[in-house]
């Protein structure tokens, strides 16, 4: 069954939805398929789920036989927390027999006791575990030691992988690289959306993954290549943009992929003619549906944040954040207190660092911010 809409906002279905990126894609398929772990890093809602997708799609094209998994870490808080996201994604899934894969978990996993069901339409097993505070690292071996029992090619892919940075366990990062180095036949993805704390982890001579992967910064897709992708399946329902119309959009949420799939998605089920008013109307739409949260959002801020939040999203963009004239123009507290309120802007991941300047994190919150809180100027 096909998508009803062609723009798709979440999850990936076939290649022929997907646009471009034939390069990146190109890039990690060549680095997994000849034994090179890669991480990737982008910003959130850049599409980063979606290449991984593709690209488990292009390398079971390739290879029947491999095993392609994928876990988010993004809401995990500890070692715990990340071994049960991986028993539950991994353990059951490298056997195609039920028969096989309950006697090889059973075999692998001692230190806890495993519950077993089965997918309805695959009967593949599904494992989830219960783990003892104390058995975290011991499980951990186990899972691992499960994957290199394996004769199937395996590719995992980890997203938001700095989270596990942030765990109050020391040492979790030497933890897993002590394991992954020493799987023959598994191969990671690790991707992350905070890009100074992913270069830190792998370009520091201090970190354990440092020069353990091949490095990818995943740029903006192209925007001619992204209008013939709308207008490909603009098409299908009697729709076009001119180049003029659709740089237009791109530029509106600077080209951010999920922005722009988010209103081309609304366009295409509108049906009426795309003009520069036709995506401003559907663009205030959706930043419209968004306005409790976004209130929410607001309201949780201090007097310097929200002055500071607001101050950014006036300029869009802010290369000297801490510069007299940005701060004297907005009515902006002390330097001092602009740069503490900076720091919490940024570790609540309201505003984040990209090709040198402050932007606000969500382009449509970033839109109300100009409409319904200007600062003076």
């Amino acid at each position: 069954m096909k998508p009803n809409n062609p723009f798709l906002i979440s999850g990936y279905y076939s290649p022929e939805y997907f646009c471009n990126r034939e390069r990146e894609t190109q890039t990690i398929t060549d680095a997994l398929y000849n034994g090179r772990n890669l991480t990737l890093i982008a910003p959130r809602r850049m599409g980063k789920t979606g290449l991984i997708k593709h690209v488990f799609h292009r390398l079971k094209e390739q290879q029947a036989d491999i095993v392609t998994l994928y876990m988010d870490i993004y809401s995990t808080q500890n070692l715990g927390d990340f071994v049960r996201l991986l028993a539950n994604t991994v353990l059951g899934q490298l056997d195609s027999a039920p028969q096989k894969a309950l006697s090889r978990v059973s075999q692998f996993i001692k230190s806890c006791r495993p519950v077993f069901t089965f997918d309805e339409l695959t009967g593949v097993p599904k494992v989830t575990i219960e783990i003892a505070p104390a058995a975290e690292e011991t499980t951990l071996k186990e899972i691992f030691d499960y994957l290199k029992s394996s004769d199937k090619r395996c590719y995992i892919a980890i997203d938001e992988f700095q989270q596990i940075a942030e765990y109050p366990e020391d040492g979790t990062e030497a933890l897993l690289r002590s394991y992954i180095q020493f799987l023959p036949n598994v191969y990671f993805i690790f991707a992350g959306s905070k890009q100074h704390m992913m270069t830190d982890m792998f370009l520091s001579a201090k970190r354990p993954f440092y020069q353990s992967s091949q490095i990818l910064n995943l740029p903006l897709i192209n925007q001619d290549e992204y209008h013939r992708f709308a207008n490909r399946w603009m098409g299908t329902r009697n729709l076009t943009m001119d180049p003029d119309t659709f740089a237009y959009l791109y530029n509106k949420v600077d080209g951010q992929t999920w922005y722009i799939q988010d209103i081309l998605n609304r366009l295409y089920q509108n049906g009426k003619e795309i003009t520069t008013a036709e995506i401003d109307d559907v663009t205030l739409e959706l930043v419209n549906e968004q306005e409790v949260a976004f209130v929410n959002y607001y309201d949780s801020l201090t007097d310097n944040q929200a002055a500071l939040l607001s101050a950014i999203a006036q300029d869009k963009a802010v290369t000297s954040i801490l510069s007299q004239d940005f701060i004297s123009r907005h009515n902006l507290p002390a330097a001092s207190s602009v740069s503490l309120a900076l720091k919490t802007l940024i570790n609540r991941e309201f505003i984040y660092k990209y090709n040198g300047s402050y932007i606000i994190y969500d382009r449509f919150f970033g839109m109300w911010l100009r409409k319904n809180c200007a600062t003076s100027l």
